[in-house]
């Protein structure tokens, strides 16, 4: 097992919430490349019986109670636990992309509202897109078009682009969870050789927390490596000082410590045992539960290294790297708060962990918040989207995984279908914006939807999150209209309180 992961040295030490970052405590001279942080967080498991997975585990060693593995296994079968494979890509256009520069271009519209780019031919007949997405044009029949997003909140949190829901929802409780901890929640094990959910957004959607588990709690939070050394992604001013605000917690929770050999770490007796004093210190705030479950992913982490290898890119052979990377523009206007041509290969990383057994990935490409300059910052940020997009589609397809990875792009909310004179920006459109689908066995090669002569409302096919969402459970699975999680207050709250599935695409 020839992976960092694998030759740290390691053991937990609880700091704050019961979640986890692994770093080296040291690292031989000829391996000092960058080791991305790693978080961990995990909960107890209860079975359809009530029993915790622990305790099934070892009374199904010893055969107590009549309970064995098999019983084990039986009854997270009949608790919904899943052994499907597939998963779900969530590419959040951090800020709102503009519906009238992608893919619902009103060329008959007056200038001040058509804006500066003109379109292009797709692949599929009679349905143009901007001219700075060629690429995705030449494969328009792998994407699903959806020009009638409505429902939005018209907020910059992005977490109705992980949950469907507004961030008030059940708030007295803790929230809803997004889609990523209901997946980690309902399919994913202890045993599991990566986490079940990973978010990778930056920027604002990282400050504001938009990948939470809302009241399933820590237990379910997404792991957060951090890819700051991998993908610049200023912060505004503004939100510098709010992610201070909100404290170390909202970054790390466990960290390793020099005191564990690796021999010990994969002997789940051994850390157990070394758990023994952090028990004292956590059982006051209840997290100890959290912990079973907890360390036993840990350990199947880091023993298999799968997940570790699957962060470091410098394992990709470098004609995937150039595929992954975007197009160089030197003279082209890049914004403060913009991604640079690198910004690609975050779909290379989310490829890998897919390929390592993540089910759900989060992506964030920023920054479409153009209050201002909306055609120069379109001119570095399209041509980003549409090189890492064909760049994930094609690359998945090659390798047979395009059916089993269902990806979703989109934004909090469209943008103002007529162009500010004086910043030349367009501002935040609530009423709709746009949204595309690929892979996941969905019936691609189509635009569903329609907008009235300046895309500023629906005029045919309405699409809502909440619809978009049940797709992906679908996808996945899952009915989440008839699949319920139990709240703190012992009621069980449906995933999706309304919306379908889209028959168009399943």
């Amino acid at each position: 097992m020839d992976s960092a992961a694998v030759r740290l040295g390691l053991i937990v030490e609880v700091v704050h919430n019961a979640e986890m970052s692994f770093v080296p405590s040291a690292i031989e001279k000829s391996d000092q490349r960058k080791i991305t942080m790693i978080k961990f967080s995990g909960s107890s498991v209860r079975h359809c019986d009530g029993v915790s997975r622990r305790t099934a585990l070892l009374a199904g060693s010893t055969g107590l109670a009549g309970l064995s593995l098999v019983d084990v296994l039986r009854c997270e079968a009949a608790s919904g636990i899943g052994s499907s494979r597939k998963s779900v890509n969530n590419i959040h256009l951090d800020g709102g992309p503009p519906q009238l520069d992608t893919i619902d271009m009103k060329m008959s519209a007056p200038s001040e509202i058509r804006g500066e780019f003109f379109p292009v031919q797709t692949a599929l007949p009679g349905f143009q897109m901007c001219e700075l997405m060629p690429r995705v044009a030449s494969i328009a029949g792998r994407f699903v078009f959806i020009r009638s997003l409505v429902g939005s909140a018209g907020r910059h949190d992005g977490f109705q682009c992980q949950s469907g829901f507004e961030y008030k929802n059940l708030e007295s409780m803790g929230g809803r969870p997004v889609m990523g901890s209901v997946v980690s929640k309902l399919q994913g094990k202890a045993d599991d050789d990566a986490p079940s959910f990973v978010d990778l957004m930056q920027g604002r959607p990282l400050v504001r927390n938009s990948a939470r588990p809302g009241f399933l709690g820590p237990a379910h939070k997404p792991f957060r490596p951090d890819i700051s050394g991998m993908f610049q992604r200023e912060l505004e001013a503004g939100m510098q000082g709010e992610l201070n605000r909100l404290g170390n917690h909202h970054v790390m929770s466990m960290k390793l410590n020099e005191e564990l050999s690796l021999a010990r770490l994969q002997s789940r007796a051994g850390l157990l045992g070394g758990l023994d004093r952090i028990r004292r210190k956590v059982d006051a705030s209840g997290m100890m539960d959290a912990m079973d479950a907890f360390n036993q992913q840990a350990v199947s982490i880091l023993t298999s290294g799968r997940f570790a290898e699957a962060l470091d890119l410098s394992r990709e052979e470098p004609q995937m790297l150039h595929r992954y990377t975007g197009p160089s523009s030197p003279d082209s206007f890049r914004f403060t708060t913009a991604e640079g041509e690198e910004a690609p290969r975050k779909f290379l990383l989310a490829r890998r962990l897919i390929e390592a057994g993540v089910r759900c990935v989060s992506v964030s490409i920023s920054d479409f918040d153009t209050h201002s300059s909306n055609f120069p910052r379109m001119r570095t940020l399209l041509p980003i989207v549409d090189h890492g997009l064909h760049a994930l589609v094609t690359d998945l397809e090659e390798r047979g995984m395009l059916e089993d990875v269902s990806i979703v792009v989109w934004g909090e909310f469209g943008r103002t279908p007529r162009i500010d004179p004086k910043t030349g920006g367009r501002h935040h459109w609530p009423r709709v914006g746009p949204a595309m689908l690929a892979g996941g066995g969905m019936r691609t090669g189509q635009v569903i939807g329609a907008t009235d002569r300046t895309a500023g409302s629906a005029i045919s096919r309405p699409v809502h999150y909440k619809d978009v969402f049940a797709t992906l459970f679908e996808r996945l699975g899952i009915d989440a209209r008839n699949t319920t999680l139990i709240d703190p207050q012992g009621r069980p709250q449906y995933l999706l309180d309304e919306g379908e599935p889209m028959t168009e695409v399943i």
